[in-house]
Order: C-alpha cells, then structure tokens, then sequence
C-alpha cells in the first residue's frame, strides 16, 4: 500500500482550503497525490443506507450504523490507495448529540495505515468567523471555549492515532491573512 496521510481539524479552521492550495502546488512540483474526502463517502454511503440529504446531518445517525458506514468508508479508501500516496481529509472526532465521536476509531486506522496525521488549527475566534462566513454549511454555532476544546482533543486524539499506528503527527496553524504559510508548511508535511 502506498502512503497515506490524514489530514483533520475542526469544522472551519479552513482545512479544504490550505488542502486545495497543496496539493495545487505538489501537482506543479511533479507530485501528484491522490485525494479522497472521508466525509464525502460517508455521505454516499449514508445517503444509500440512512437517506441522510447533507453532511450536516451525518453526525445524528445512530451510532450503530454510523459505525457500519464509517467502516465501509475505509475500506474504501484503502482501496483506492494502491497507486499513488493519499491524502484523507478527515475529522479526529466527530461531535455527535451523544458526545465525541472518534473518526479514526481502531478498525478504520487498520484500513488506511497513516504514515502521517496532520491537523490543522486556528484560533477558536478565527474558526468561529468563518463558520459564520459559511453559507454553503448548516453547521451548528458553539462557543469560542467548545471549539479550543474540540481542537485540544484533537491533539489528544491524534496522538493516540498515532500511538497505535506509528504514524507521526504535525499541527500547522491556518491563521487569517497567513494562508499561504499554512499552505507551505502542509506541502513540506507531504514532501
């Protein structure tokens, strides 16, 4: 299997952006990767199963068959790894009305083998904005001290990814007016 690497953060800290920015650059470079959004299949696979409509609404399927679908998605995944390195835009954890959720739970980081976990972050006040600026998401609203708690497990989450897996783990920081940094630093994370 080729390398695969997970990129997460929390909902807003512009993770598709500084990706996008990336692996545009990798491709000028003469690297290609290739992409998979985990949320994306889990969508298909819910839409089939659960007849969720968005991702938005992911979140509150049941966990029993959420677990089934997020299995199913890795398989996937792992699946389409075999030609060229993957990158995996993903969630750490998943906050569900039942509490956090892990994204990468044992049988998921079995399938996709991470060689590098990468999160990207912001300051709980920078993700709130641009939450707000989202009109595309129906994302609930959370205080400035649930989002600085959500990345800190995070970090605590990655860690135990990476614990299990042998994985490393990288934070880049997605600050506003600084993307181009935090695109810099993700192209060196994929080098």
């Amino acid at each position: 299997m080729n390398k695969v690497v997970v990129v997460t953060g929390v909902p807003g800290v512009g993770k598709s952006t500084v990706i996008d920015g990336a692996l545009k650059q990798l491709k000028a470079q003469g690297v290609e990767y290739g992409f998979m959004n985990y949320g994306d299949i889990m969508l298909d696979l819910m839409r089939e199963r659960e007849g969720v409509t968005n991702r938005d609404e992911m979140r509150k399927v049941s966990t029993g068959p959420y677990r089934e679908i997020q299995r199913e998605a890795a398989k996937r995944i792992a699946g389409a790894a075999g030609k060229n390195p993957i990158l995996v835009d993903t969630h750490c954890l998943v906050k569900k009305p039942e509490g956090y959720y892990p994204g990468l739970p044992r049988w998921v980081l079995e399938e996709l083998k991470p060689e590098s976990i990468v999160i990207i972050e912001a300051t709980p006040e920078e993700v709130a904005g641009r939450r707000t600026k989202d009109a595309a998401r129906r994302r609930d609203k959370e205080l400035l001290d649930e989002v600085m708690e959500h990345q800190l497990l995070n970090r605590a989450s990655a860690t135990a990814y990476a614990v299990l897996t042998g994985a490393t783990v990288r934070i880049i920081h997605n600050r506003d007016g600084k993307l181009s940094k935090a695109v810099k630093e993700m192209v060196e994370a994929l080098r």
